[in-house]
């Protein structure tokens, strides 16, 4: 989700007497935070007491446990998706920049690819995921601790460029000598230092405690991240920034639907759903969980099977990197203006602290 649209809001789920929204209260995004510790507990105990076992049990990268991609990134993807989709007005607003980002995404990855190394469109999506997960984080608590706009974009911009070494020092340590990955590793550190200085700048503009607390929570976010990558713990590296984007994007996605669909269903989704008696809070969450086990699990084999009955071929991969790969890439894109003020989906979203 974009930080921009998302800068002047506190999230809570909890109800209001008034008119029966929902809300979210910042204190709630805030203890999704609590991964930080318990991840550097893990590392901690493991090298005390369990002699590694933990470190070498993990894979060198989450990506490497379907689990991992079932449970993290790819369902808020499809949520995402399915909550654009299924709402004819959202479709039928942002329809041209859809289909310009689609033409966009053809020509770069599928054309462009025949001139652009592997690497350089693989450090390309990586920047863009590090400015997406991280933009949403920061953005999400501008609204509480309001720093100033060189403050903001000072902290945001040390974030992204540390997180962005330290996801390259992770995905590409096979690929990169020894000596590169530790000049990653001491720029990575530099900027670490950096923003550490900075939120000491900063944080005298944050009037209030919780916006303190949510300043730090997203220093120590990339702090963590650096800090576990260093120590080669990556599975929980990359853990850490995922599991509290995914979730905070939850919130938002649960949030909106119930708004907008718990006095009457809005789209067919929601209409099978009050038929079944599901409750609004279940439909998005569970819906996109099976379809990411679905396409995860089965998309690649199912679409070659088809695509060999009709025309004999095969292709790999085609939903597990082509479709997920263009849906993942139109979501750090589309999620960066339909939050924005003013936007549809803002007007289901209610705050508090």
């Amino acid at each position: 989700m974009s930080a921009r649209t998302l800068s002047d809001q506190t999230l809570s789920l909890q109800e209001r007497a008034d008119d029966r929204q929902l809300a979210v209260s910042f204190r709630l995004l805030l203890g999704l935070y609590s991964i930080i510790p318990l991840c550097l507990l893990l590392q901690l105990f493991d090298v005390w007491f369990w002699q590694g076992a933990l470190q070498q049990s993990l894979p060198s990268s989450p990506r490497q446990f379907l689990l991992f991609q079932i449970l993290f990134g790819t369902p808020h993807i499809i949520a995402s998706s399915i909550l654009l989709a299924s709402n004819a007005e959202y479709l039928k607003m942002y329809r041209l920049k859809i289909i310009l980002m689609t033409a966009a995404i053809i020509l770069i990855f599928g054309v462009g690819s025949l001139f652009i190394s592997y690497r350089a469109l693989y450090v390309a999506v990586a920047a863009w995921t590090v400015y997406h997960v991280l933009k949403q984080q920061l953005g999400v608590g501008r609204g509480v601790y309001r720093l100033p706009d060189w403050a903001f974009c000072l902290l945001l911009w040390l974030s992204v460029t540390a997180g962005f070494f330290v996801y390259i020092g992770i995905f590409l340590k096979n690929s990169l000598e020894v000596q590169q990955l530790e000049w990653i590793k001491l720029i990575a550190g530099g900027l670490c230092a950096a923003l550490i200085c900075s939120a000491l700048l900063c944080q005298r503009y944050a009037t209030t405690a919780v916006g303190k607390w949510f300043l730090w929570s997203n220093v120590l976010l990339v702090l963590s991240s650096f800090y576990l990558f260093v120590q080669q713990y990556y599975f929980l590296a990359i853990l850490v920034p995922r599991l509290v984007h995914d979730a905070t994007a939850y919130i938002f996605y649960v949030v909106h639907d119930y708004n907008k669909h718990r006095l009457q269903p809005q789209n067919v989704i929601y209409h099978y759903a009050a038929r079944c008696r599901l409750p609004i809070f279940v439909v998005l969450p569970v819906s996109s969980f099976l379809l990411a086990f679905a396409l995860q699990s089965y998309g690649d084999s199912a679409f070659n099977a088809a695509a060999d009955f009709l025309f004999g071929v095969e292709i790999n991969k085609a939903i597990s990197v082509g479709l997920l790969g263009y849906l993942a890439l139109m979501h750090y894109y589309t999620e960066a203006f339909t939050w924005k003020q003013g936007s549809p989906y803002r007007r289901f979203i209610a705050f508090s602290k």
